[in-house]
């Protein structure tokens, strides 16, 4: 189990966050802290694997917190939760070792996508051989993937996901493909990418005459059945 503390300031968003990560499969919620003094308290008696970490504290400001957590040899990651969206921000917490960055609001699918990532980027940590491994683990913790198969795109690989966060009861092919501008055929082979890099998973729906129709949808998320 991946240990967490989230530390957010605003008691209904922190509930709302512990439960987010409980309901994410090989996560627990270690502790809640309200401030950064509270946080770093917690810390020195409780290692954790990963700091949910809200960056605007009633106390402190959260890339001091990360910089005392530096200070102190403490080894674990951090999740930066902030409603900032200043370039400097990004460039001082990336600086600061934090691994990946959301931003509010946000909906329990893109948390779900960022540990779901962060948990695959910590078992693939131990099989790295030679530099494609160290790029391809890498890859895991930022994104969807390091370098794209010939004829697709970034942009239209993050269209496609989105759609699948904000579909939790799963979503077909042509559906993808509409809200991504593209062909049934091309947005099936996104998805079909998705499923293989085990971002997206398939699953026939049933109901109707002939064959069942072909859902994709997040990992961990219900398709309603």
């Amino acid at each position: 189990m991946i240990s967490v503390l989230v530390v957010e300031d605003e008691e209904i968003t922190a509930e709302a966050n512990r439960i987010y990560v409980e309901r994410v499969p090989g996560f627990r919620v270690a502790g809640v802290a309200r401030s950064g003094g509270e946080a770093l308290r917690f810390l020195r008696h409780t290692p954790v694997d990963l700091i949910l970490l809200d960056l605007y504290l009633p106390d402190m400001h959260g890339l001091e917190v990360c910089r005392a957590v530096r200070a102190g040899g403490l080894l674990c990651d951090v999740i930066a939760i902030t409603s900032a969206r200043d370039l400097a921000m990004v460039r001082s917490a990336v600086s600061l070792g934090i691994s990946q960055y959301l931003l509010k609001p946000f909906a329990f699918a893109a948390l779900q996508e960022k540990l779901t990532r962060y948990a695959r980027f910590r078992r693939e940590a131990g099989e790295i051989v030679g530099q494609g491994d160290v790029d391809r683990v890498l890859g895991t913790l930022r994104g969807v993937a390091t370098e794209l198969p010939k004829g697709m795109t970034q942009d239209t690989l993050d269209t496609v996901a989105a759609e699948l966060r904000g579909r939790p009861e799963g979503v077909s092919a042509q559906a993808v493909g509409a809200a991504a501008g593209v062909s049934r055929v091309t947005a099936r082979r996104y998805l079909e990418y998705l499923v293989e890099r085990g971002v997206a998973v398939r699953f026939p729906q049933y109901g109707g005459v002939g064959r069942p129709e072909l859902l994709y949808r997040m990992p961990t998320q219900r398709s309603g059945e």
